[in-house]
This record gives C-alpha cells, structure tokens and sequence, in this order.
C-alpha cells in the first residue's frame, strides 16, 4: 500500500484565486504532488474547497455528487454579461416596484428539477477550450442546457426593507444538486421578475458534511505546515462517502477486495446500489457495488482506495 497523508482537508478558499490557484499552492506547501479538489469555485467566490490528498483523489466523482449549500446576494435592476459583479453591464432597469410576495412566487418556481444554460464565464470545455476562455477572446458561442435540482431556497434579508426596486438586494441560501450554476439562478430570477438581476455576492457554506464551520484558512493551513500539525486537519477519506450507506467486512475480505474481488456480504439486503466497504475502526476500503447473483449478496469494487 502507497504511504503517504491520505485524507480531506476542508478548505476556506478565498475570493481572488481560481480553485486550480489553490490545489496548486497545497501542492508546493505540503510537497504532494496527488492534491485535487471536489468543486469548482468561481474566483470571485469564497467557501468551502474541498481538497482531496494522496489516495484519496480517488474517490473525487463521489465528493462531487454531494449536495451544496450557498449564500448569495442578488442585487436587482441590473444585468451583466458575467452574471455576476465581475461582468459588463448589459442592461438597467428602473421602472419596477416588487412586493416581496411576488418575489417569494418566483422563487417557488425554481424549486425542484430545472433546466439552466451554463454561463459563457463558466469552465465547460467547448471544442479544447473552456468557455470563459472563449469569452475573454469575444466569441459566444450556443450552449445545450443542462438538468439540475434546486432542493431549497430561503430569503434571510432583503435591503432596503419593502418592495423590490432599482438597486434593491436579497439575501437567499440554496441547497442544490453539483453543476448547479448559481449566478445564472440569480440571472433566472432577475429575468422571471422581469426586472434583471446579477449576483452580487458568494459563498459556498457546504459540501455535504464538509461545512463553513469547519473550514481551514489558507493561512492557518500555513501556519499547521509550520508547526508540523497538518496532517490532523485531514477528514478521514470516508467524509466523501457520507451519502453511501456503508458496508463492514473484516480484514480477509478488506484484502480481497483490495486485490479487485468481489466477497459476499451476508445480511445486506436489496437491489444493485453503491455503498462505502469499511473494515474494523471505520477505515474505508473501497467504493463498492451491491449485487445479487444466485440468490446471496455480494459486493464488488469499484474505486479501491
């Protein structure tokens, strides 16, 4: 088995780097070369980065599948081309006066499974390019809409209190399925309300388990470099599989399954799904898959860290 630190650091990013900017810091600051993250943020965003290291940059497809949580400022009235504050003002509205009530209507309307055009600021690769890459040089090009589920949004404030108007900003939390773009949620909701709308502001307060709460800055990461403490940052690699049930099996079958086979898995009930294989201490052996074959449960490897 490779050695090395294996584990999740939960990481506070900043807004200024690119979520690459940070994998790539860690990877000088703590001298691994095998760091990710599970997440993009968008530079002008801060929040919860979750950094994956050794090992556990196996397991990133399922980090990835995690619910998230937001905070977002939207300000009213006006639209820009980013859909957020970075952007170019596209259009500005001053003839409108909404009642907080309307603006919650709306709000219900993106409840559930939805359709969303990434933005042209985003990271999508189009053609060996991303296509905010394609926006710098000017070029705009058609985007397929993509199918993501908004599972809650609450309002925490509106400024200045009363109806919607020029220049007005809410405060909303979302909790949403990955690939949920939130400034074109902000966008969305500026363009149903008929007024435009961009946003003005975001964190990202969760991935999963991996809460703000919980978070490290950069600095104090440096700071535990220093000290030689680091390494009790790092989450247990079974932090990612927090929305698998889990499986135990024993040292035998741990190794089997280690070497790619698959082991029976008696008292498991039920039809073909993923779960996380842990051994004695809670320790996670693989991603593993759940099957029935001649009447008896077995499990089979998927991603073996």
């Amino acid at each position: 088995m490779n050695g090395g630190p294996v584990g999740i650091l939960n990481v506070l990013k900043p807004p200024g780097p690119t979520s690459h900017d940070v994998v790539a810091r860690l990877r000088r600051l703590l001298g691994e070369r095998r760091i990710g993250h599970g997440g993009t943020l968008d530079p002008g965003a801060s929040g919860v980065l979750p950094i994956l290291v050794g090992r556990a940059t196996k397991l990133m497809p399922f980090l990835l599948d995690h619910v998230k949580e937001y905070r977002a400022e939207i300000t009213f009235g006006i639209a820009t081309d980013t859909q957020d504050a970075s952007g170019n003002t596209v259009s500005v509205n001053t003839g409108f006066s909404i009642k907080p009530t309307a603006f919650a209507d709306v709000l219900f309307t993106f409840i559930g499974e939805i359709e969303q055009i990434p933005p042209m600021a985003s990271a999508v690769h189009r053609g060996g390019k991303r296509l905010y890459e394609l926006a710098r040089a000017g070029e705009i090009v058609e985007r397929e809409p993509r199918r993501v589920r908004i599972h809650e949004i609450h309002v925490r404030a509106i400024w200045p209190d009363g109806n919607l108007v020029a220049g007005s900003r809410a405060l909303i939390d979302v909790r949403c399925s990955r690939g949920t773009y939130i400034r074109t949620l902000c966008n969305d909701i500026g363009e149903r309300l008929g007024c435009g709308a961009h946003m003005s502001f975001l964190v990202r307060r969760a991935v999963g388990p991996l809460t703000l709460e919980g978070s490290t800055t950069l600095e104090e990461l440096e700071e535990a470099v220093r000290s030689g403490t680091w390494q009790e940052l790092l989450l247990p690699p079974g932090a990612a599989l927090s929305h698998l049930p889990s499986v135990e099996v024993d040292g035998i079958d741990a190794e089997r399954l280690r070497r790619g086979q698959a082991v029976p898995v008696p008292g498991v009930e039920g039809s073909i799904r993923l779960v996380n294989v842990v051994e004695a201490g809670n320790t996670t052996v693989c991603v593993g898959r759940i099957e029935l074959v001649q009447g008896r449960c077995i499990v089979k490897p998927v991603r073996v860290l």
